[in-house]
């Protein structure tokens, strides 16, 4: 069998796809990939055995030009992306016999797989997004639902109305385009009544949240067998376990010299740090014996060595922290991210920071709760209960042809 994985969006979007590709080519299929030809992604695949073919423009050039976003650039990008899929999708989904669709909104992914008369599945990482029968999450990390706040349900529907915005007249231009009748709905159309929830089931409970028919396969992780840099591994050896930084994509433009307050909050607990310097390009002017900078590197190797895991909140490295048993601070920024550090404070296995913005002190405050010798046995107890075969699990799932679209 052969299939078309696609996304776009940041490497939190990416990696899962590399990691189902290579559980699916170990089973005997063939996979094609259409994902941001930047250059982090196609080293990804290369792991894996994969070329992908480029779809739209890179994620970083879009994330570096949110410094001063002109107000219709959503508008444009929505358009852009959905007009990459149907042009890029449509020949490279030849001869296969399903796409999977994950990341931002991929609008027209569906369109090709229908024209094409093959299956369709959408991915997604958490369920955080999704309609709800109960009320409204609490806006803020670490607060507790209230009674009184809005019903999800009218947010589900405000939602709607901000996505037909962006994705509608591009989709139902594409879709004219191929011989296909227009959609009324494009968030409906695109999550289809079974979306698969490639998350973690401790991580990310659903049961009774929605009234979709949600297939949960467990997190895709892609096996990270590279070597800690030498410079790294001796920093490591030198002392206690340091606290690690890293915000992965997330630029962190509304936070100044963040590396030095990383670096101030840890020393205020007497810990040696090590920033991953990542889209937000943390970094500091000091060389002293207690602080590392380093660049990509094998989170599932270093995070076992770590004190704690200070990041942003992605549902990656949340799930990679967790798998770790490594305490993990959340400064969460956009999308699904708060969510996530509600959940990690919700388990004990660390502390949702108050706000996108850290300060030394802020900082310094949650990492007294993940650096708490409860909070360490917590995250030990937690991670004995992850499973770390979700990419097999949705692999086998598509070679048994079974699903919705």
């Amino acid at each position: 069998m052969r299939f078309l994985l696609t996304s776009w969006g940041s490497r939190g979007d990416i990696e899962p796809l590399a990691a189902l590709a290579l559980r699916l080519r170990e089973l005997g299929a063939e996979v094609r990939a259409c994902v941001p030809p930047d250059e982090e992604f196609v080293a990804l695949f290369a792991r894996v055995g994969v070329t992908p073919i480029p779809l739209g423009p890179t994620t970083r050039s879009i994330a570096a030009g949110l410094k001063a976003p002109v107000p219709d650039a959503a508008f444009r990008l929505a358009a852009e992306l959905v007009a990459a899929r149907f042009e890029t999708l449509l020949p490279a989904a030849e001869g296969c016999d399903a796409i999977v669709a994950t990341g931002l909104m991929p609008a027209g992914a569906r369109s090709v797989a229908e024209k094409l008369g093959i299956g369709y599945v959408l991915a997604c990482f958490h369920i955080f997004g999704l309609p709800s029968r109960h009320f409204a999450p609490a806006s803020r990390p670490g607060r507790q639902s209230d009674p009184d706040e809005t019903d999800n349900r009218v947010l589900w529907r405000q939602d709607a109305e901000r996505v037909n915005a962006l994705y509608l007249e591009p989709l139902n231009r594409g879709r004219a385009s191929i011989g296909l009748a227009p959609v009324d709905d494009v968030r409906d159309h695109v999550l289809t009544r079974s979306p698969w929830l490639a998350a973690d089931p401790v991580l990310a409970p659903w049961k009774d949240l929605t009234d979709l028919d949600i297939v949960q396969t467990g997190a895709w992780i892609l096996p990270d067998d590279r070597p800690l840099p030498e410079e790294l591994g001796a920093f490591l050896d030198a002392g206690d376990p340091p606290v690690y930084v890293g915000f992965g994509s997330m630029a962190m433009r509304t936070s100044t010299d963040l590396g030095r307050v990383a670096v101030d909050a840890i020393r205020a607990h007497g810990r040696r740090a090590v920033l991953g310097r990542g889209w937000a390009e943390l970094a500091t002017t000091e060389d002293t014996d207690d602080l590392l900078v380093v660049g990509d590197v094998n989170h599932q190797a270093l995070f076992p060595r770590v004190a704690a895991v200070v990041h942003h909140g992605g549902a990656g490295t949340t799930t990679t922290a967790a798998l770790a048993g490594a305490p993990q601070v959340d400064v969460p920024q956009i999308v699904d991210q708060p969510h996530w550090a509600q959940r990690v404070a919700e388990l004990g296995i660390g502390a949702a920071h108050d706000g996108p913005v850290p300060t030394a002190k802020s900082l310094a405050t949650a990492l007294g709760t993940a650096l708490a010798p409860e909070t360490l046995a917590r995250a030990t107890a937690v991670a004995a209960d992850i499973s770390r075969d979700g990419a097999m699990v949705a692999a086998k799932r598509l070679l048994q042809s079974r699903w919705d679209s």
